[in-house]
Parts: structure tokens; C-alpha cells; sequence
């Protein structure tokens, strides 16, 4: 499966967002990654479905809405308006994570099931055949630039055999802590989705930092599950 690039406005220059936008789009990133906080459910407040409004005018990229915020289902009907082609909540923020699921599919979204680290993958066991895309957290969600933590490898390796297993399409995305060399690790357990923030729009040559990032293409083996045991 080819690997997809998403870099992360939250590291972006909101002064010059879409030109900012444009920048990694012709650069070579296939989506663009929106973070919205609330102040709740994470530490930040970021920004509204206003901005996704302005931001689908701007670009053809697919728009990859990721809503940290309490009760995601009120605000579904808002970011699909606006244009957004994925929607991805966290399974911890709502007590009907599948009926999130149908409901974004109904506004004629890709549905994305998000996990904190703390989170164990039992939780997303019985929405992964009908989630479009799973977003396994490699930092604690609410800020940007935080280290990669390392035992999420174990956690994506066992989240690819699932998937693997239920001979169902479901994406891996991965968000925290990417850079070229994490890329490496992530991609071998089996995501295939990566958001990165400061590595793509802190760096000096974007396309090199995307070309970097999304790497050579790795083959999967399927007896290589021991590599992540404990």
C-alpha cells in the first residue's frame, strides 16, 4: 500500500495558511491535515470549521479533519459542510463511537476512529470494519513537536495484523513525532497514513522533507509479528 503524506497545519503559518497549504500540496503531500482542539478534550483551542471552509476553496487536497474535541457528533454535520473528506474523532470522546461512524458516512465522509496512546486497541476491535481509517496517536494529543514514544510500535504492528486478518480496507494513520527516520519504524509495523507537522514545515527544502519522510516502499511479511512482542 502506498504511503500517504499528510502534513499537519499546526505547524503551519496561519498568516499565510493557504499559501502554506499550497506549498506542501505541490510538494507532494497528498492530504492536509487539520488539527481542531477544544480546549476539553486537549489543553489547546485551535480553530473551527470556518477555516476548513476557506481551506476547501483554496485546494483539491484531500482535507483530513481531525476533531480532538468532547462529543464529536455535534460537530460533524459542520466540518462536512465545510468540506472535509475525512472526519476522524477519538473513540475515548464519545459513549456511540459506531453510530459517529454511520453518521459521518451519511454526511458522505470518510470516517477515521482516533486512539491515545493510553488506549488500548480493544476499543477500536469492533469498528475497524467499518471505519475507513484507523489514527493511532504516537504523542499524547493537544500539542505539536512532541518525541515519538516508541511503544506505539508494538500497538500499529498488532492494529496491521487485525486489519490483515478481517480482510477488510481500513487505513493506519499515524500522528506525533514523525520525521524521516520514525517514518521508517511506523511504516514497517504498517501504517500507511503519516501526519507530520514541524518535520515537513520546519524544513528548508518541503519536498525533500516529504520525499524523506514517505520513503521507500516496504514489502510485509506475515510471520514477522514477533519483532514487537514484549
Amino acid at each position: 500500500m502506498a504511503t500517504i503524506i499528510a502534513p499537519s497545519i499546526l505547524s503551519a503559518n496561519f498568516v499565510h495558511l493557504a499559501d502554506e497549504v499550497k506549498r506542501v500540496v505541490e510538494a507532494g503531500a497528498e492530504y492536509v491535515h487539520v488539527d481542531v482542539m477544544d480546549g476539553s478534550f486537549v489543553p489547546e483551542i485551535t480553530i473551527g470549521a470556518g477555516v476548513v471552509k476557506c481551506l476547501r476553496k483554496e485546494t483539491d487536497a484531500v482535507l483530513d479533519v481531525h476533531l480532538m474535541v468532547e462529543h464529536p457528533e455535534t460537530q460533524l454535520e459542520s466540518f462536512a459542510k465545510a468540506g472535509a473528506d475525512i472526519i476522524t474523532f477519538h473513540v475515548e470522546a464519545t459513549r456511540h463511537p459506531h453510530r459517529v461512524i454511520q453518521k459521518i458516512h451519511e454526511l458522505g465522509c470518510k470516517a477515521g476512529v482516533a486512539l491515545n496512546p493510553g488506549t488500548s486497541l480493544s476499543a477500536v476491535e469492533e469498528l475497524v470494519e467499518d471505519a475507513d481509517m484507523i489514527l493511532i496517536m504516537t504523542v499524547n494529543p493537544g500539542y505539536g513537536g512532541q518525541k515519538f514514544i516508541e511503544s506505539m510500535l508494538g500497538k500499529i504492528h498488532m492494529l496491521y495484523h487485525m486489519i490483515e486478518e478481517m480482510e477488510t480496507n481500513c487505513d493506519i494513520e499515524v500522528d506525533g513525532g514523525i520525521n524521516a527516520q520514525t517514518s521508517v519504524d511506523v511504516r514497517e509495523a504498517g501504517a500507511n497514513v503519516l501526519v507530520a507537522g514541524s518535520a515537513i514545515y520546519g524544513a528548508a527544502d518541503v519536498a525533500k522533507a516529504i520525499k524523506d519522510i514517505r520513503g521507500n516502499e516496504i514489502v510485509h511479511h506475515h510471520d514477522d509479528e514477533e519483532d514487537y512482542d514484549e
